[in-house]
């Protein structure tokens, strides 16, 4: 069973700016472009889910709108949640982004045990909008990788993965980034 890992694209705000910034201009492209180059690969049955936040929930709306389906939210997408306050989330993730898995506190482990365990739990194929460091900490566990950050997906990447029955398979990562996490 495929499963499709979509970036939201560009925020209109940094991650240190706004707890929850909708897509700026280019985002809203990336979007669109996100949508029209899955279309090909989903079918009738495929579910459409994403993280609350309201850059994945604005990026999921163009194939959401094609496929004429409802998008689905679900915590376990959600961007990591940095444990300082907002005007200190950019230094924090700065420095968190250059750490490895074994050195997290069990919050964090935990949020990245629910993402993979959310995957595992999908009964149809999906397209799930979501956030960069949601897709490193999946693609780390496929490639059994202790680093927080194994790859830079662009805004409105994709990543294949699929479900085989058993577990989970990394099919192709999505493209690499050539804008900056906000």
């Amino acid at each position: 069973m495929d499963i499709f890992l979509v970036r939201h694209g560009e925020a209109a705000a940094s991650w240190g700016e706004s707890p929850d910034p909708g897509l700026s201009a280019l985002g809203l492209q990336q979007a669109e472009s996100a949508a029209a180059a899955l279309q090909k690969y989903l079918r009738d049955d495929t579910v459409i889910w994403s993280s609350p936040l309201r850059r994945a929930v604005e990026t999921a709306g163009p194939l959401a709108k094609a496929m004429r389906q409802s998008v689905y939210e679900d915590e376990a997408y959600r961007e990591i949640p940095a444990p300082v306050p907002l005007v200190q989330r950019q230094a924090w993730l700065r420095q968190f982004m250059q750490q490895m898995w074994h050195e997290q506190e069990a919050e964090l482990l935990a949020w990245r045990t629910a993402a993979q365990q959310s995957l595992l739990g999908l009964k149809a194929p999906t397209v799930i909008f979501t956030h960069f460091l949601v897709i490193n900490a999946v693609v780390g566990q496929l490639l059994d990788r202790d680093e927080i950050v194994c790859f830079w997906p662009d805004n409105g990447s994709i990543t294949h993965v699929r479900h085989n029955g058993i577990g989970l398979e990394l099919i192709t990562l999505g493209a690499e980034m050539s804008t900056q996490v906000n």
